[in-house]
């Protein structure tokens, strides 16, 4: 091309085309889609640059780079920008935007479906032909982070029960794979349908990660509890003392039964020992429990010492239940509640294996958590209030 030639940007895409073949169609495709948003700005503003016109709606103010994955590879483009009184987006780009905003939601959706960064790639590159990397898996995801944030500080009703739980997933940390805390509150609310409350994540379910939790959710309005179910969890009954020091706990009977296999000192004699546990348990008011409790503490002085002694230190702490009316006890007795809901989570988070960071993990957990408790909020009851219903 010669200087006498006109310098357009037809005459450019047909020097890279001659130079280079197909594979300056990125270049030449760039250069085009630049000049017809050019055109295109011109024409909602009604002026070319620097012309004078009365029916001028707007000025002109500069262009902001963009790069943009395709199948002709990346396109560097330099988006015109506009100032007054005037909204403008190039049409060339709105399809290709609101394409963009999907293929990241179908990223994190399936990000949060529990399928690894590496698989989505694949299917991503099978399914579009462009090259995504994990990173940009993991940053679509983020997408999310302001809905989940918003749900994880919600307002709470008045919860008559509440019930808690931790889980642990592995998590990268300074080079090391750690364990990481999840902690879980559920709760009833007072037409008997149950909630997810919130989570929180830590590499640590000391106490002061279960108080601030705790104080969380209380900042969130969380009253008129009657009951707390959970597990023994180190620092778990200190939060409580300290956050709802009057609020009676109830420890889970299902642990107390898998803990006690511990104490047991033949396995011949775990059957004996369970069947023993759950008379206790099941005993039609507290008065009854305590004698059979008695009973069996006794029983097993002689052929199993360190069981008799763990029954009477431990077994107390699962009679808090029989407080309330019998047709209550048997769903608040235990974190049965809790426990399906570590299962589904666990099956999602199983193929992700190890997390990143904290928050990646927060993000996965809170997107299943939303699911379960809009889920459980707009289907039956689970609970019965009164004796009657």
């Amino acid at each position: 091309m010669t200087q006498r030639q006109e310098d357009t940007a037809i005459g450019t895409v047909l020097e890279i085309i001659n130079s280079n073949g197909l594979e300056g169609l990125g270049e030449a495709v760039s250069i085009l889609i630049n000049e017809a948003m050019k055109v295109e700005r011109s024409s909602v503003l009604k002026a070319h640059p620097w012309e004078r016109s009365d029916s001028r709606t707007g000025y002109a103010n500069g262009y902001k780079n963009k790069s943009v994955a395709t199948k002709l590879g990346q396109l560097d483009l330099n988006i015109p920008q506009v100032r007054g009184d005037v909204d403008f987006y190039p049409s060339a780009l709105e399809k290709g935007l609101r394409s963009e905003k999907a293929l990241k939601l179908a990223m994190a959706e399936m990000y949060i479906q529990g399928v690894s960064t590496r698989k989505v790639t694949s299917v991503l590159e099978k399914l579009c032909g462009l090259e995504i990397s994990s990173t940009q898996v993991s940053n679509a995801s983020k997408l999310l982070d302001k809905e989940l944030e918003k749900w994880r500080t919600r307002a709470i009703p008045k919860i008559s029960f509440l019930q808690l739980d931790a889980r642990y997933e592995k998590v990268r940390q300074d080079g090391s794979v750690m364990s990481c805390a999840v902690l879980i509150a559920t709760g009833v609310m007072e037409d008997g349908r149950r909630t997810v409350l919130g989570t929180s994540v830590s590499l640590s379910e000391a106490e002061v990660h279960w108080r601030d939790f705790l104080l969380s959710l209380k900042k969130r309005g969380l009253h008129g509890v009657e009951l707390v179910t959970s597990d023994d969890h180190s620092g778990l009954k200190s939060a409580l003392k300290s956050v709802f020091p009057n609020v009676p706990w109830q420890r889970c009977q299902v642990h107390l039964q898998r803990n006690a296999t511990a104490y047991v000192p033949k396995v011949a004699m775990r059957k004996e020992v369970a069947s023993d546990l759950r008379s206790i348990f099941n005993a039609p008011n507290k008065t009854e429990a305590q004698r059979l409790l008695e009973i069996y503490v006794e029983k097993y002085q002689t052929k199993a010492s360190r069981l008799s002694i763990w029954m009477e230190e431990n077994i107390p702490e699962g009679l808090t239940v029989f407080r309330l009316p019998e047709h209550q006890r048997k769903k608040l007795r235990s974190t049965n509640m809790v426990e399906r809901l570590n299962k589904e989570i666990k099956r999602r988070t199983r193929v992700a294996t190890l997390f990143p960071n904290e928050a990646s993990l927060l993000r996965l957990v809170s997107s299943i958590l939303v699911e379960t408790s809009e889920e459980w909020e707009t289907g039956r009851k689970y609970l019965s209030m009164s004796a009657d219903s």
